[in-house]
């Protein structure tokens, strides 16, 4: 099983979201934005994104119509979000933390401090580095609601990501006794 842990720390030990800046802001198509967002957010094992998900997130105001079927930045930034979280919050409770998000901080900003507190929760979750400190020092309820979903979602993806290395591990290793048997 240690072999199998080592393989799960390595699949997240290079996770990095972009940063809203580096976030492509010339306009992309609707497949394009689900391949953009799937493949940043595989090594986390959770389910892809789908064009009629993302096609359902905009009739049900989480996010603006795209323009002439062009998604940029703030699209992407709010799926990749979504896509990150959704796992654990329904979407009126995601509907509930944009309200909070817009009164408090601008998108840019609130996506940024995500990025950099999900990155370091999901480390320190995963053993790979200790939880830096400093981060969210400033205490609103807006970042602790924010601190307490990346919790749940992290130790959700441990869970899951745990459980699947370990099936497999169970799987190989009864293979392995039943060649050990046959001979």
């Amino acid at each position: 099983m240690e072999n199998e842990m080592k393989r799960m720390i390595a699949d997240i030990e290079g996770f990095r979201l972009p940063r809203y800046a580096q976030i492509p802001d010339i306009g992309l198509y609707l497949e394009q934005v689900v391949r953009y967002v799937n493949s940043h957010l595989a090594p986390l094992g959770e389910p892809e994104l789908t064009g009629s998900m993302v096609s359902n997130y905009v009739k049900q105001g989480l996010l603006p119509a795209p323009q002439k079927k062009l998604y940029m930045a703030e699209h992407l930034a709010r799926l990749l979000f979504i896509a990150v979280i959704k796992p654990v919050v329904p979407l009126e409770g995601l509907r509930m933390m944009f309200s909070i998000q817009d009164e408090s901080y601008d998108l840019k900003t609130a996506y940024d401090y995500f990025c950099d507190e999900f990155e370091n929760m999901l480390g320190a979750a995963f053993g790979i580095a200790p939880a830096r400190e400093g981060l969210g020092e400033t205490h609103s309820d807006a970042k602790d609601l924010l601190r307490n979903t990346i919790s749940a979602i992290v130790n959700k993806v441990y869970l899951d990501r745990y459980l699947e290395e370990y099936q497999r591990w169970r799987k190989e290793t009864a293979e392995e006794e039943k060649q050990r048997d046959e001979r």
